[in-house]
């Protein structure tokens, strides 16, 4: 797949001077720079050496957008002669980001929100119900779900792995008559569309997996972030989760699932063959393509 020059996604140029300061939260090297010409703080990730964690974050975006997925802005980055994404801040002033972890720890039982890893308590259950303490109008809790519903379907869409309790949060601000706020909008989609994966390789590479047809074997075994129940050793993948959400929690759904019908195979491939050619190999974009219209595929096979 290709696409002509002048729809190839832009690359942005970030220059020594714009940047601000380090952002400790998360595992990646990222920093927050301030160009002279956009109005709004931008955060640079550095991908991880040996993956496309830098055009995933892209992919991702622009599957959101498709799909119509409120979600961060993010274009593909350049700084010092390194590759990376650029994320665009949406924490705006007077405006506060609570993150899942607080979210949770303040409404629900005993949550621990230091937990890194395995916090089996982190469930859609348990979200959900931060959700409806949160916002305190049932209308808004409402909607909060099922924004929350629609990025669920996005990381079922993408095989996002990574939306761990630091990875979604609400946005607030204090007025004359209290708070008021939103589920923020979707971000930090790099652990998708098999990012991690060589081309080649007697192990699993991309090229033996579409060789084989495993595509489905790799979407099925992979586990997100989210468990469906604390008991639970594991939490179950992206899109296993939705398949079970939405029979569990119809009304939140309902719009989500809905969204899917976005996604044809010629508007996958379109968005995905905007990606250089030198930043994406063609395998990578086949896997892509091949990955996001196998879940499509499933997650219109679902019934609410």
């Amino acid at each position: 797949m290709s696409a002509p020059e002048a729809e190839l996604y832009p690359i942005l140029e970030i220059h020594p001077e714009w940047v601000l300061e380090p952002e400790a939260l998360g595992s990646k090297e990222k920093f927050w720079y301030k160009s002279n010409v956009e109005p709004t703080p931008w955060l640079f990730k550095f991908p991880q050496e040996g993956t496309g964690q830098h055009w995933s974050e892209k992919v991702a975006a622009e599957c959101a957008r498709v799909m119509r997925v409120s979600c961060a802005r993010v274009e593909l980055a350049i700084f010092e002669e390194t590759r990376g994404s650029a994320c665009e801040s949406f924490s705006l002033a007077g405006w506060e980001l609570v993150h899942g972890n607080q979210a949770l720890a303040g409404h629900v039982l005993k949550y621990d929100p230091e937990k890194e890893f395995q916090q089996s308590d982190h469930t859609l259950e348990n979200i959900f119900l931060a959700l409806d303490r949160t916002f305190a109008h049932p209308d808004g809790a409402s909607r909060a779900k099922e924004r929350m519903a629609s990025y669920l379907v996005l990381d079922a869409v993408i095989g996002n792995t990574d939306r761990h309790h630091e990875n979604w949060g609400v946005l607030r601000r204090r007025t004359g008559g209290g708070w008021i706020g939103s589920l923020a909008p979707s971000y930090d989609h790099a652990s998708s569309l098999g990012r991690e994966l060589a081309d080649e390789g007697d192990g699993r590479s991309r090229r033996k997996l579409l060789n084989e047809g495993k595509i489905g074997h790799y979407v099925e075994r992979g586990r997100g972030a989210i468990f469906w129940s604390a008991a639970d050793k594991h939490p179950v993948s992206p899109l296993e989760l939705v398949r079970r959400a939405a029979g569990e929690y119809p009304e939140a759904f309902r719009s989500a699932m809905a969204l899917v019908q976005n996604l044809s195979r010629e508007r996958i491939e379109n968005f995905v063959a905007r990606v250089p050619s030198d930043w994406m190999s063609a395998l990578a974009r086949n896997f892509a393509v091949e990955l996001m219209c196998f879940n499509v595929d499933a997650l219109k096979r679902v019934a609410l």
